[in-house]
């Protein structure tokens, strides 16, 4: 029963998708999002600096609130909320990373910082934007259908460049994060690269928040690499796995809320979760038989 009701929602899902151009633009924008999301997304869970992309994540509320003001109340037409949240989160990536490098004893200190006075500046320009309040929630929990096709050339550039950067700088992302030290020791600049690399999670992150929201990027950001990590054994593999692993939750997750009217952002992470509890447990029975374990990532030649 529970799967007649499946196959109807996705069959008028399919329906609504060849008549609407809302629904295509949602599907373009998560489809958009899985790519970057997997290559930048396996950096970050395999040098773990996942509670580093939850403080950037945080702060970029800030950003957009600031933008939206500028725009509504002073006039700035070319201020859109997604530049806002492109300048704030590479700003506290940059922050973040200087002081991660430097002060480590500082770092939990100054994420938690950015955190919280993104969020607040956030709030405060939004109660400043006249008429603008509603649209506090969509930006905490993402607004998938509300995506226009203005916004979808913004997130055309930005996820063809954190690819172009993702995949072109592959070798040296991939020291940084296996063996930072090995790395230095073979004179890679560590610094600039790590940077690099929290700058790329930075525009990942911007990404993320069209399709699931500030609230729940992270979720969308690793579990899709966790799950690949199960069955990848190669960086690269890692990263397809993961792309394709988060265009199917993103597809499937806009389609099973279009018809009960659903939130697509929750939905998506939902399954995710699911399917990367039920990954973990299918595996943690296949443990007991022999030679049945994952293998662990291992870096290129």
């Amino acid at each position: 029963m529970a799967f007649t009701s499946w196959g109807c929602t996705m069959s008028e899902f399919f329906g609504a998708l060849m008549q609407y151009n809302f629904l295509q633009l949602a599907l373009i924008t998560g489809l958009l999002a899985s790519v970057a999301c997997g290559i930048v997304g396996t950096y970050v869970v395999v040098r773990r600096i996942t509670y580093i992309a939850g403080g950037i994540s945080h702060c970029v509320l800030g950003g957009m609130g600031a933008a939206r003001y500028l725009q509504v109340v002073h006039g700035f037409a070319w201020a859109h909320p997604m530049y806002g949240a492109l300048v704030a989160a590479l700003a506290a990536a940059i922050i973040i990373g200087l002081v991660s490098l430097r002060a480590k004893e500082r770092e939990d200190t100054v994420i938690g910082a950015l955190w919280a006075v993104g969020m607040a500046a956030g709030v405060l320009f939004i109660s400043k934007t006249p008429g603008y309040g509603e649209d506090l929630m969509g930006y905490l929990f993402g607004n998938i259908l509300m995506v226009s096709s203005h916004d979808i050339k913004l997130l055309i550039g930005l996820d063809a460049a954190v690819v172009a950067a993702g995949l072109l700088f592959f070798k040296q992302l991939q020291a940084v994060c296996f063996d930072e030290e090995f790395a230095r020791l073979r004179g890679l600049n560590v610094e600039f690269y790590y940077l690099l690399l929290l700058c790329l999670t930075a525009a990942t992150v911007v990404l993320l928040i069209t399709v699931v929201g500030i609230i729940m990027v992270i979720a969308l950001l690793t579990l899709p690499v966790a799950i690949a990590g199960f069955f990848a054994r190669r960086l690269w593999q890692m990263m397809m796995l993961a792309i394709a692993i988060s265009m199917v939750f993103t597809a499937l997750g806009l389609g099973l809320s279009y018809g009960p009217d659903l939130p697509a952002g929750s939905t998506i992470v939902i399954l995710a979760g699911a399917a990367y509890l039920a990954t973990v447990i299918a595996l943690g029975v296949a443990k007991i038989r022999p030679g049945k374990r994952p293998k662990a990532i291992v870096p290129e030649d």
